[in-house]
């Protein structure tokens, strides 16, 4: 393996939302560090790291001590330009969908430019269609239809052992956007906060419908992946419809939650 391609998974980040067992965490940690992968992200675990999460790391405890536990997903997704995440398809608005081997070639491409994170949801019920569309694309692992339960663990194992693969074969996808200044995760939440205020001061449509409209827009601009200067030309028009002259990046502007459908990629041992 390269020196790039080492550096290059150093940039990718699992992030495990709302771990049911802290055993999970720790068979997770081992299945990234077997594949040479080191960083990981827990957002609000129901129990903290403790003994059986060690005992299940099976000596991967550095990545454990190193983790991160945040609160919100937004501090876990904090400076990343592409999130892919671990579903099955969304029911009512489809989403782009790749298969582990190409979810890994874009994620090592991207990685060369900047931090990049794949997400995993809940043991039982997998992600809600608002952490869903933080999602620039879904991966699905083609489980058997007639036993479709996949072990969280088991899930990251699979998309660490294809990242390794591609990172000792190099090869990378060619669907790369290169752009240094490509808008990161914050940069695109502050425009949908911005937007979905917007909408509710203009009088747009009722709640209810700008709900799915909502999902719809963040699914157009992850398709799009515009830079921060284009989502700055986006914010000043948003204020000026509001009748202001600026938009502050971290300008609050809450979005009615997303329905929380569930998923179920993965579950409890």
């Amino acid at each position: 393996m390269t020196q790039t391609s080492e550096e290059n998974l150093g940039r990718i980040r699992a992030v495990l939302i709302e771990t049911s067992h802290p055993g999970n965490i720790g068979a997770a940690a081992r299945a990234l560090k077997t594949m040479g992968l080191s960083r990981l992200e827990l957002v609000a675990p129901r129990q903290r790291p403790d003994a059986e999460t060690l005992a299940r790391a099976a000596g991967a405890d550095d990545l454990i001590e190193r983790a991160g536990i945040h609160d919100d997903l937004d501090s876990a997704l904090e400076g990343c330009r592409l999130v892919i995440g671990a579903s099955a398809r969304l029911r009512s608005i489809e989403w782009p969908v790749l298969d582990p081997a190409e979810a890994a070639g874009r994620l090592l491409a991207e990685a060369a430019h900047g931090e990049v994170a794949m997400l995993f949801g809940r043991e039982s019920s997998g992600l809600t269609n608002a952490e869903l569309s933080r999602c620039h694309y879904l991966v699905h692992i083609p489980t058997n239809p007639e036993f479709s339960s996949l072990n969280l663990a088991a899930a990251v194992q699979v998309l660490a052992y294809e990242l390794r693969r591609h990172a000792l074969a190099g090869t990378l996808s060619e669907h790369v956007d290169e752009r240094p200044d490509l808008a990161d995760a914050a940069d695109l939440e502050g425009l949908h906060g911005h937007l979905a205020a917007t909408m509710r001061a203009v009088g747009f449509g009722d709640i209810e419908q700008s709900r799915t409209l909502q999902i719809r827009l963040r699914r157009l601009f992850n398709r799009a992946r515009p830079d921060r200067t284009e989502i700055n030309i986006l914010r000043g028009i948003l204020s000026a419809a509001q009748g202001r002259k600026r938009p502050g990046r971290d300008d609050p502007a809450p979005t009615e939650p997303a329905p929380t459908a569930k998923d179920t990629t993965c579950s409890d041992d």
